[in-house]
């Protein structure tokens, strides 16, 4: 393997992300070793050492880098109550999750068949600040900026409205696998979701 970037070729950081990403979608996170994702990278393992620690950072890296950023979005929206409507808002949170759960769910689904490889990730994620709950969070303090300027019912429970919509995003991804009829069309899912949410927590 060649130790140097040549003029025009990609980051060797560059390409070992997107090597573990493609990896850990087509063979899941278990079976996408260090090995196989420095090989598609072109690179070698030693080389994946220097940029990554360990393959839950990785791991983490991946979900942070290649797919939709939900928690810049939650930031910007908290930071600026009031801007926009709240259906607007709302839907484009909906979408961002769905489309985050329906792509990191193929990568992330063999955590729960080994307890210890979910352990270590679990481990490595709170380590770096990140995990599950960080939506939910964001989402929750979102809503609590809305409250406090008074577009949200002062009665809404707002963790409760956070883990609903978060909690059908993610189940669109997981549910909807099996069904004859696939998954709801993103976009009609996201505005119907918005709307019934929308019904619990700003009427009096």
């Amino acid at each position: 393997m060649a130790s140097t970037e040549s003029p025009g070729r990609r980051p060797a950081r560059v390409r070992i992300l997107d090597a573990a990403h493609e990896l850990m979608l087509s063979v899941g996170l278990a079976r996408a070793t260090t090995k196989e994702i420095a090989r598609a990278a072109d690179c070698s393992e030693a080389a994946l050492y220097k940029y990554f620690e360990s393959k839950e950072e990785l791991f983490i890296r991946v979900l942070s880098e290649r797919l939709p950023q939900l928690t810049p979005l939650l930031r910007s929206l908290a930071a600026e109550p009031g801007q926009g409507t709240l259906a607007e808002n709302l839907t484009e949170i909906a979408r961002q999750a769905a489309l985050f759960y329906e792509q990191s769910f193929p990568i992330a689904a063999s955590l729960y068949a080994e307890t210890q490889l979910k352990r270590r990730h679990d481990a490595a994620m709170r380590e770096m600040g990140m995990g599950p709950h960080i939506p939910i969070e964001g989402l929750d303090a979102y809503l609590r900026a809305e409250q406090a300027a008074g577009r949200v019912s002062a009665e809404a429970d707002t963790v409760a409205a956070a883990s609903l919509l978060l909690g059908a995003c993610a189940q669109r991804a997981f549910v909807y696998e099996a069904s004859a009829d696939g998954r709801p069309p993103l976009d009609d899912f996201a505005q119907r979701l918005t709307h019934t949410l929308l019904t619990g927590i700003t009427q009096p």
